[in-house]
């Protein structure tokens, strides 16, 4: 793909937007607001080794703001031997490729300063192989750590240790592991070099505890993501999962009232739903599936039914509850690769996002049109922020093979472009931040019938009363315009509605105000 092709298609990208009241832009995190997920290892380097670093994050808080975004979720900070430091060594330390707690606090300081909160990811279902506690553990039954991870003779397990079935989250098919000692084996059920911490123990359960309070009283975070959240027991015990969730966010509001919780639980929404309870806030895995397979199939119903869908079974359980929703995440092919690589999708997916409810996740890079296939690192590739011989912060660390100069306008050059993707999604996000209906409103659907490739849906908050209607499809429609739905919100792909219809050329999208 030549980079020309990034820039084709301007004249499907004219757009218009127009705030209602004031415009003032509000700031709805936890419950509706934007959170801005960084992969520090490739964002910004501030000391030359070809590694991103926390002063590069307090350098470039100002991008954040700028987007839009109300929030900072951390990939794991903490000392781990892998890059992705999803097994982690010591759990009140900051990596030193990262740099320091000092340095943490500082951008604490700064980010608060910009009324940007921080959350970062805390990894309890599992250790590294290489923790202090896991070294003393398989030294022998009776060491004190013995019981901080699951351990079984081999012959009580011989069953399951051919076991070839896989999850959502997990391709392993070998979860028993054999430390090279003895007739004992650990279990970790993603990989050998991540045991699983025994939550039966109080005594783990103390440490975890004693590690939020540190993050939250000492360091002042504002939340966690919890990875792996449905794993803590073994994924025949769900209740204890259930249960042990609801623990953890007592005791963590026991030392922060509000503070903010998200889980990862990847799954359909009958299992997720239980762990609302215990986790306020939790991924909406289903809206990125959903939201890509309604491009595919140019059927803009898929989305909107299955969110209405899922809404209205949280709200049987709980109605405190955040959805979060994201189009794109460090596990996924970046959203351009996913949507074909053409830019209109991606404009408009972004665009789908903001106009849904939920609490929206923006994954770096998107918002320039970053590209990346797995595996994993491929999808991590350092940010462009200017053109390569300019660019003094870009990491290193690798090779990237999707996201170079050739395939991806940087940042600075994009700053320029009135229809590029960092100003589409500046647009966007702002539009969504001055109209409460799409921030704060319901979700109601559109009886009418309607073209397949027509996604519509009511968004309503208060006196706020908003219609919104994308065109996923290469073919423009027309379609009717509900009555008093006159005053034009936004308007993206020269989409219009004028004389009792509106005209919706292809990958358009409009808002209408009642």
């Amino acid at each position: 793909m030549k980079k020309i092709f990034i820039y084709c298609f301007i004249f499907f990208v004219a757009v218009s937007c127009k705030n209602s009241g004031d415009g003032k832009l509000e700031n709805h995190w936890p419950n509706a607001g934007i959170t801005y997920e960084i992969f520090i290892q490739s964002f910004y380097d501030t000391n030359s080794d070809g590694i991103g670093d926390i002063n590069g994050v307090t350098k470039k808080l100002d991008h954040v703001k700028e987007l839009g975004a109300n929030a900072i979720w951390f990939m794991p900070i903490m000392p781990s031997p892998s890059y992705h430091k999803y097994d982690v060594t010591d759990y009140k330390a900051i990596h030193p490729d990262y740099g320091t707690l000092e340095d943490f606090k500082k951008l604490m300081k700064e980010a608060h300063k910009r009324d940007i909160k921080i959350v970062i990811d805390l990894i309890i279902n599992h250790t590294s192989s290489e923790h202090p506690w896991f070294l003393e553990s398989k030294k022998g039954r009776d060491n004190p750590y013995r019981d901080y991870y699951v351990w079984a003779q081999k012959d009580t397990i011989s069953a399951y240790l051919n076991k070839k079935t896989i999850t959502l989250d997990s391709d392993n098919i070998r979860q028993w592991h054999n430390p090279g000692s003895g007739e004992d084996f650990y279990y970790g059920f993603f990989i050998g070099g991540m045991p699983d911490l025994n939550f039966d123990n109080p005594k783990v359960r103390k440490e975890i505890y004693d590690i939020g309070r540190f993050w939250l009283e000492e360091m002042g975070v504002d939340g966690f993501r919890l990875d792996a959240a449905k794993h803590v027991f073994p994924d025949d015990r769900p209740v204890d999962n259930h249960e042990f969730w609801i623990e953890f966010r007592s005791e963590m509001e026991k030392i922060k009232p509000d503070v903010y919780l998200v889980g990862e639980v990847y799954d359909m929404k009958e299992v997720v739903a239980p762990y609302l309870p215990g986790l306020p806030a939790l991924f909406n895995f289903d809206f990125h599936y959903t939201l890509i397979d309604a491009f595919k199939e140019s059927n803009g119903s898929l989305l909107v039914e299955k969110q209405k869908e899922i809404l209205d079974y949280y709200l049987g359980i709980t109605p405190d509850f955040i959805d979060a929703t994201f189009s794109s995440n460090h596990d996924q092919p970046r959203l351009l690769n996913s949507l074909n690589e053409n830019p209109r999708k991606l404009k408009q997916a972004i665009a789908i996002l903001m106009t849904m409810p939920g609490a929206p996740y923006l994954y770096y890079g998107e918002e320039i049109g970053m590209l990346g296939r797995k595996p994993d690192e491929n999808i991590r590739e350092p940010f462009l922020w200017d053109i390569q011989a300019n660019d003094k912060g870009r990491t290193t660390w690798m090779e990237p093979v999707y996201s170079i100069d050739e395939m991806v306008t940087p940042l600075a050059i994009q700053k320029s472009m009135s229809t590029s993707y960092f100003n589409h999604y500046k647009e966007i996000i702002a539009v969504r931040n001055t109209n409460r209906g799409l921030a704060l409103g319901n979700l109601e659907l559109y009886s009418e019938d309607l073209p397949k490739p027509i996604m519509a849906y009511f968004r309503n908050h208060k006196d706020q009363n908003l219609f919104v209607v994308h065109n996923l499809s290469d073919q423009g429609f027309t379609i009717a315009l509900p009555e008093g739905y006159e005053n034009l919100i936004y308007s993206f792909g020269m989409s219009k509605a004028d004389d009792g219809s509106i005209s919706m050329p292809p990958y358009s999208s409009i808002v209408l105000e009642k």
